[in-house]
């Protein structure tokens, strides 16, 4: 098992976007303590570049961000659990993983957020709130997938706020909500988890980049993470995380790394 820190915040245009980076080197040194695993730490530029075709810091986000993120997926000899930085992080990662598992992967996308704009439909610009599209092989050429992720193959977890173009790509069947997320993930071979942090309730976790109220708590968030434990997971990441004293998220990581583990 690997974790990967990448501290991109350029995927995310909010107020504490640019506290992304310290929440992700303070989330990824408690999971290298928890688990008992290195941290590699994946250089990510802090510079930013101009919005180019609806998407912010498109050059940035395609060059030498994206580029060090393959070469640190190259060979990585096990399970790895990618830590963010935005949730444009999980681009690389996923997109390698259906590479290399097939068009049986399963994607569980626990997220306050559907992340199912393109540049078009966009409010902001901010890609963070593209990538799951764009692993869907749709949206702008420079990031859309290929291969892409199976349409049905991704369920939406605690997902609680939409964009008009996100309910539409879900009315036509791109991903699935469902409560019980192991039934939507059944027939999968393998299962990538992603969690950004904003699922959870901002009473649970006050370093969340973009907070919704409603959400789950820290508690129910593991429950329905071991309900995935008769899958093979085969990576996840955890992203979003805009706050360094991250003691509460230690269950949140021990789930984690049971679930990467345990069938491999």
């Amino acid at each position: 098992m690997l974790i990967n820190a990448v501290p991109q915040f350029q995927g995310a245009l909010t107020k504490r976007a640019p506290e992304m980076p310290e929440g992700c080197v303070a989330l990824a040194e408690l999971a290298g303590h928890v688990l008992g695993v290195p941290v590699h730490h994946i250089r990510q530029t802090r510079e930013t570049s101009p919005a180019v075709d609806g998407i912010a810091n498109r050059e940035v986000l395609t060059g030498v961000n994206r580029a060090a993120q393959l070469a640190a997926l190259e060979a990585p000899g096990g399970p790895v659990l990618t830590i963010g930085g935005d949730c444009g992080v999980e681009l690389i990662p996923i997109g390698v993983a259906r590479y290399r598992f097939g068009p049986g992967l399963g994607v569980a996308w626990f997220d306050a957020h559907a992340d199912l704009n393109t540049a078009e439909t966009s409010p902001s610009g901010a890609f963070h709130g593209m990538v799951l599209r764009s692993l869907l092989g749709e949206g702008d050429p420079d990031f859309a997938a290929n291969p892409r992720l199976e349409p049905g193959r991704v369920v939406l977890a605690g997902t609680r706020v939409f964009d008009d173009a996100e309910r539409a790509a879900i009315d036509r069947g791109l991903v699935v909500e469902a409560d019980d997320v192991a039934a939507g993930l059944s027939g999968s071979d393998k299962v990538y988890v992603h969690i950004d942090l904003d699922v959870l309730d901002p009473a649970e976790f006050d370093g969340l980049n973009y907070p919704e109220p409603g959400g789950l708590t820290i508690e129910r968030l593991v429950a329905m993470l071991r309900g995935l434990s008769g899958f093979e997971v085969a990576g996840a990441g955890i992203t979003e995380c805009a706050g360094t004293d991250v003691r509460v998220l230690e269950p949140v990581l021990e789930v984690l790394g049971e679930l990467l583990t345990e069938k491999q």
